[in-house]
């Protein structure tokens, strides 16, 4: 099986990063993690990176023309797509437009409800009844783009900021790899 050239960008721990390494090493899973961008030089996930002989780079996203750099980076790997894993910086409609290749993301709400930060503090306040994670592809606007998939569970009345965020992350690890074999599995 050809497998699609793949960067996962991350911003912290890269507990998606590292399911997507595991599950990349599956014959018929259509990805190979190639690079690993993160915009912060402390994010623990860059040792998943690390442990797996996986090239990483850390960027500087207050330098001037890191974008710029990011694409001729992406270009050297032939990278086809780019799955934001708890990415937290918006990618430019510039970089967007001139990367022209898929780049999806992973959000841990039912969007469109609770886009942008502090989705688990949103959701209690708004006394949902469900909630959940959605994969999405990424256009120009925040957590808008066309929906690949969603997940969701029921809240229970004794959850908290942390038990949603454990039970959100657990429907993420299922649903970020589903979303990738859906994406490809037509080519």
């Amino acid at each position: 099986m050809v497998k699609i050239n793949t960067c996962i960008f991350i911003s912290g721990k890269g507990s998606n990063l590292k399911n997507l390494i595991n599950r990349s090493r599956d014959y018929n899973f259509p990805i190979s993690i190639k690079l690993v961008v993160s915009n912060k030089k402390e994010a623990l996930g860059i040792q998943h990176a690390k442990r797996n002989f996986i090239p990483y780079l850390i960027i500087d996203t207050k330098s001037r023309n890191f974008e710029h750099r990011l694409l001729i980076d992406l270009k050297k790997y032939n990278i086809s797509l780019i799955c934001l894993a708890g990415y937290m910086k918006i990618l430019s409609k510039r970089f967007l437009r001139d990367f022209g290749k898929k780049v999806i993301n992973i959000h841990p709400s039912l969007l469109p409800k609770f886009k942008g930060l502090k989705t688990f503090a949103k959701i209690l306040k708004n006394k949902e009844k469900k909630t959940g994670c959605t994969v999405h592809f990424v256009d120009e606007k925040l957590d808008n783009g066309k929906i690949i998939s969603q997940r969701f569970f029921f809240i229970d009345p004794t959850d908290n900021e942390d038990k949603i965020k454990n039970k959100t992350q657990k429907l993420e690890y299922l649903v970020f790899p589903e979303s990738i074999i859906k994406i490809f599995r037509n080519r």
